[in-house]
């Protein structure tokens, strides 16, 4: 039986995914604050196509840093691991937020994700119109087609409060500005993030302790994918449509394989079977601590999810301060 046969196991592979993204939290780290956007993504990069490598997976990237030409590592398509071991699919972000790095501005985070083999949307690096919301909703409750005034009106009915009582996280970009004066104009609140859409995706999972009940906006479709995997393991609700600036970017999907360029895409389309997710701090946030040292140690934690049972775990992992 060839190797790439075996059986995947997201449990035994579970912590081995959890020191890819620990190790690319601590290479970017040694860079925060430095006002360096390439020199920390590139460090994360580099720190994390080598624990992958080290892992027995037979590992194609499918959502990654862009395609060959663009990317010399971790690019989509890339073969990653030992090949002694199941066919896997990985997205990836190493540096969610070099900005918010280089800055030293929170929510920074090193996240990656696998599924067996043909799990995940190849989604193109296109825009992608983004909605979600948090567990425990009746199924569709808001989707796509409605404006953001039907969408918050129906959540605060669900809630069983006023659209004042709720919250909407919105990336703070200029195309998103008739977006946020028509949330405010239904007298919903907006928590605003410069950068970091996997995070702002993750709040609505866990709005009891981050106030966020729903997430708006266009952002990066491979970091809907990615959200699409956390959110599968957290039992949150996200649909994606996928928006096309120009022919090229249409090439871009269809090169992808994707026929029906407006379809819109829900969780369990982005990402159809059982999933693990890792996403490890690199600056404080509010879903993880950020990297820090402690005397003489560099400390991290890490979130780590399983579809399969639905747990969540949070690591804290240590190491000298080299």
């Amino acid at each position: 039986m060839p190797k790439t046969d075996q059986i995947y196991s997201d449990r035994m592979l579970s912590l081995g995914l959890a020191r890819v993204s620990e190790a690319a939290a601590i290479a970017s780290a040694r860079l925060i604050g430095k006002g360096d956007e390439k020199a920390a993504d590139q460090a994360a990069v580099d720190a994390m196509r080598n624990q992958l490598n080290i892992l027995d997976i037979a590992g194609v990237v499918v959502i990654g840093e862009g395609e060959r030409d663009e990317a010399p590592m971790l690019y989509i398509g890339e073969e990653v691991g030992t090949g002694d071991g199941p066919g896997v699919d990985i997205a990836l972000d190493p540096l969610e937020g070099t900005t918010l790095t280089a800055k030293d501005m929170p929510n920074a985070l090193a996240v990656i994700a696998m599924g067996p083999r043909n799990s995940m949307l190849h989604a193109p690096d296109v825009y992608m119109d983004k909605l979600a919301i948090g567990p425990g909703y009746q199924e569709g409750l808001v989707n796509l087609d409605m404006t953001p005034t039907e969408r918050i009106i129906r959540m605060a009915n669900a809630k069983g409060c006023a659209p004042q009582d709720v919250m909407v996280c919105v990336l703070e970009r200029p195309r998103h500005e008739a977006l946020i004066e028509e949330i405010r104009s239904t007298g919903a609140r907006i928590r605003l993030i410069t950068d970091g859409d996997v995070a702002g995706v993750i709040h609505c999972a866990e709005s009891a302790k981050t106030g966020i009940d729903m997430y708006m906006g266009s952002g990066g479709a491979p970091e809907g994918v990615l959200a699409a995997a956390a959110m599968k393991c957290m039992g949150g609700q996200i649909q994606g449509r996928l928006l096309f600036r120009n022919d090229d970017e249409r090439g871009r999907a269809k090169k992808a394989g994707i026929t029906d360029l407006d379809k819109i895409y829900r969780r369990d389309d982005m990402v159809t079977e059982d999933v693990i997710f890792a996403a490890t701090g690199v600056t404080d946030g509010s879903l993880v601590r950020g990297a820090h040292r402690d005397g003489d140690f560099l400390e991290t934690e890490t979130i780590l999810m399983r579809s399969k049972t639905g747990s969540v775990r949070r690591l804290i992992y240590r190491q000298n301060n080299i």
